[in-house]
């Protein structure tokens, strides 16, 4: 069988599962492929590889490769490696990225580029998937032009593995994205679609509208707005494509419990871990301000943690044991949610090189599974939307979860799925006869991530302590009825709910002892989001909302460090932060010295009036930047805020001020901590 080697990058298993789509796929295309992390250097080596290579690679907020790939980028950047070391290779490549973010695929953008340096070409094009507007618009395609792609390789190369010459590129156009929101298309980045022959695709069913079910349809949306239960003409009276169903391949057995003890440190994949207290908790917001942030601090005195201002840390939380219930009675099994999970391989199942799923323990209770190790509100893909229809009893709800996983309902899907964030216990609650076996659940629910933040203090300044701020998100359930909370940021304040602190003096209250609700946390991957190593070089923060969290211990790093070398020599540090309201929401009233400057309508503007000084102190002076916060919007305007000032003060055109942010960038002198 034709093979071809298949690596993923991936942060959070997107990235994972698209490459087990691909794996699923290649043996019914007549291909054999070598399925591995990109991290596991000792499965594979491209040094030696002749047959052809497909990588599937996603990016991080700071638009770098993930920390999978951390170590292979490392690698192939080794200035010592000639032209030429990888020009037997023939690859095809698949970013994901999200064009909310500054640096769109740029994690995929980064390997390719660095490959073709080093001699390596494509057998086919390369593919941009846009989180922000829904992956499956160019990976669906993608995956299906692929094999075409490999076709023409092997016919190439006369069926064999070895190849010679620069091989023919599939054959595909590009689409514009003219269509989508101006706001889309950020000047530094640039969304490909590509529109691939059909006939190529994953198999997929054709289900004609009877004439009886098109009256009935029509009748029933005459006067009705179309919504997650409900279509409307003309997709109420279409025929439909939808994907084949997924094979089943688990099969569950659940055993009464034998009163087994079970912890998160044992299902965790992250490592180290470390179990702390939480010493302290403050309310940094009023009681009226529309987001109430938290501070928490953790003592680490008994741990091994340790981290400078900038790291950021993960923190491993549980679903909301309300939705863990609700879930369990929807699913009828409330009455054995303590007893034990155990799983195998089904004998007859028809997918490829099934295996069970990792983040899933074997004899751990099902309560605690979809408490600790399932992402219960995570936003189902059509696949798992095409099993749950096959469940479904009535006839109009089989139908409308067709429609939400059909070629032709996709623009419902995104409206009523995708954007509005719905999770599998909204779409049973809207479906009642949708009534799937607990295997398909384990089959299609991803691992629970753990959640990130950034450190907010300085271990100078406050010794075997760890701070961080957060903002409590809130937002409606599909109803409307009910306000659903974050997953960690929701677990975080019912804990500190019965010790909370209401307003920023009681930071030097001592803490109490009595109490101590402890979590667990395990240190980021290194990253570059650190003072200057050198502590006289200019610094620029730019930070609103929680996005002054880092700042926090920048500020209380240089104080401490200015105070133990008096007759040192440091750089001016400017702090640009904003709120939406002074009286409510002003975070850390009184920050340590620095220049500050905010907050005003925002701080983009605020980085205008201080052009003159800030292009000085950027262009003259070996200044940083830093920007952390909200990557929607903020992060991008402060980069075109940026590139006016450069512009203006340095007499460049925008393509020039471009590329001297860009050259900053690569200095690591422009830094972000984004996220959306």
């Amino acid at each position: 069988m034709r093979r071809f080697l298949l690596l993923y990058a991936t942060q959070k298993g997107q990235a994972k599962a698209i490459a087990e789509e691909i794996h699923e796929q290649a043996s019914d295309r007549g291909f054999s492929a070598d399925l591995h992390c990109i991290s596991e250097s000792d499965k594979y080596d491209l040094n030696t590889e002749t047959a052809p290579l497909v990588v599937v690679v996603s990016t991080t907020g700071t638009g770098d490769p993930p920390d999978t790939a951390q170590k292979f980028v490392k690698e192939i950047h080794d200035k010592t490696l000639p032209a030429d070391f990888f020009a037997h290779l023939r690859y095809g490549l698949l970013g994901l990225g999200d064009s909310e973010y500054t640096y769109f695929c740029n994690g995929g953008r980064v390997i390719d580029k660095r490959l073709q340096e080093l001699g390596a070409q494509h057998f086919y094009d390369t593919g941009h998937a846009d989180d922000c507007v829904g992956l499956e618009l160019v990976v669906e395609p993608w995956i299906a032009g692929l094999w075409m792609a490999l076709e023409k390789h092997f016919k190439s190369s006369g069926g064999q593995e070895e190849t010679s010459g620069v091989l023919p590129r599939a054959s595909s156009t590009i689409l514009r994205t003219d269509a989508l929101k101006p706001e889309m298309l950020h000047m530094e980045s640039h969304i490909e679609l590509l529109r691939l022959d059909d006939s190529g695709g994953k198999e997929s069913e054709v289900l004609e509208q009877s004439d009886t079910n098109r009256s009935h349809a029509g009748a029933s949306i005459k006067d009705s707005e179309p919504s997650l239960v409900r279509s409307a003409p003309p997709l109420s009276q279409a025929s439909l494509s939808i994907p084949a169903l997924p094979p089943a391949y688990l099969q569950v057995h659940l055993r009464e419990s034998l009163g087994q003890e079970e912890s998160q440190e044992s299902v965790a994949s992250v490592d180290p871990l470390f179990q702390v207290p939480i010493s302290k908790a403050v309310q940094l917001t009023a009681n009226d301000a529309i987001k109430t942030t938290l501070l928490l601090e953790l003592d680490i005195s008994k741990t091994g943690f340790s981290y400078q201002p900038g790291d950021a840390f993960n923190v491993i939380c549980p679903n909301s044991e309300s939705e863990v219930q609700s879930l369990l009675q929807r699913l009828q099994l409330a009455d054995q949610q303590e007893h034990r999970v155990f799983l195998e391989i089904k004998a007859d199942t028809k997918k490829k090189g099934a295996v069970l799923p990792q983040h899933v323990p074997e004899g751990y209770s099902l309560q605690f599974i979809l408490t600790w190790c399932l992402e219960i509100r995570s936003v189902p893909k059509k696949a798992f939307v095409r099993a749950l229809a096959d469940c479904t009893g009535d006839g109009a709800e089989k139908r409308r979860l067709q429609e939400l996983c059909s070629k032709q309902g996709a623009a419902d899907y995104t409206r009523f799925i995708r954007d509005a964030a719905a999770c599998l216990l909204d779409l049973l609650l809207a479906f009642p006869s949708c009534q799937p076996p607990l295997s398909l659940l384990l089959e299609h629910l991803p691992k629970l991530q753990p959640r990130a933040y950034s450190c907010a203090s300085s271990s100078l300044c406050h010794p075997d302590k760890l701070r961080f701020v957060f903002s409590v998100v809130e937002f409606p359930d599909q109803s409307a009825l009910v306000l659903r909370r974050g997953v960690c940021t929701g677990w975080l304040a019912t804990l500190a709910a019965p010790v909370l602190q209401p307003n920023t003096r009681a930071l030097q209250v001592d803490s109490r002892e009595d109490w101590a609700p402890k979590i667990l946390i395990s240190p980021r991957a290194i990253n570059s989001f650190h003072l200057p190593s050198d502590p006289s070089a200019p610094v620029i923060m730019v930070g609103p909302g929680t996005g002054i969290a880092p700042f926090m211990g920048f500020l209380q790093h240089r104080e401490k460090l200015q105070e133990q070398h008096p007759d040192g020599s440091f750089g001016a540090m400017w702090l640009f932060f904003g709120c939406r309201h002074k009286d409510r929401d002003y975070l850390f009233r009184d920050p340590p010295s620095g220049e500050a400057a905010g907050p005003a309508k925002y701080v983009q503007d605020n980085l205008r009036l201080h052009s003159q000084q800030l292009a000085r102190l950027l262009l003259h002076e070996n200044g940083y930047i830093y920007v952390c916060g909200d990557a929607k919007n903020m992060a991008k305007d402060v980069n075109d805020a940026l590139a006016e000032i450069i512009s203006q003060e340095a007499a460049v055109d925008t393509l020039g001020a471009l590329r001297t942010l860009a050259a900053l960038k690569e200095e690591k002198r422009y830094l972000q901590d984004i996220w959306s």
